[in-house]
């Protein structure tokens, strides 16, 4: 019982401590995005300093999702690498596909990274939740 408890209570950090990372990138990526138009009128320096703090937040969200990987049981951990490599081959093959239409002028507007990130999320999040049902994981059950 002790065992499951300090399980538990590992996942828990490990999964707020990711949230807070992701959180803090998220910011950072904001602020290197808006501040120089918004805040400080486009001074080289301090966009380059924005930008390596951004970096920094995103080393260390990459760090906490490993960890966060890693205290995973077994099965979870397959789901996660089966969802993962679902993304990741979707990703390339629409992501050469959108912009090669774009590049064509098939499509009438110009492919952006953004549309990518989101095309990205929503297969990753519906990977994620088609394996749970075929795996017949329940996030209730502990």
């Amino acid at each position: 019982m002790n065992t499951q408890m300090s399980w538990q209570q590992k996942h828990k950090y490990n999964v707020a401590s990711l949230a807070k990372w992701t959180m803090a990138w998220l910011v950072s990526l904001a602020l290197v995005s808006f501040g120089p138009t918004f805040i400080w009128q486009e001074t080289v320096i301090v966009s380059v300093i924005a930008l390596l703090v951004n970096i920094a937040m995103g080393i260390g969200m990459i760090l906490a999702n490993k960890r966060q990987l890693l205290g995973l049981d077994e099965m979870q951990q397959k789901l996660q690498l089966h969802a993962m490599g679902m993304t990741l081959g979707s990703v390339l093959v629409m992501g050469i596909a959108y912009e090669t239409m774009s590049n064509a002028h098939i499509i009438a507007f110009d492919a952006k990274i953004s549309h990518l990130v989101i095309f990205m999320g929503l297969t990753y999040l519906i990977s994620t939740f088609v394996l749970q049902k075929q795996y017949g994981c329940d996030e209730d059950e502990e």
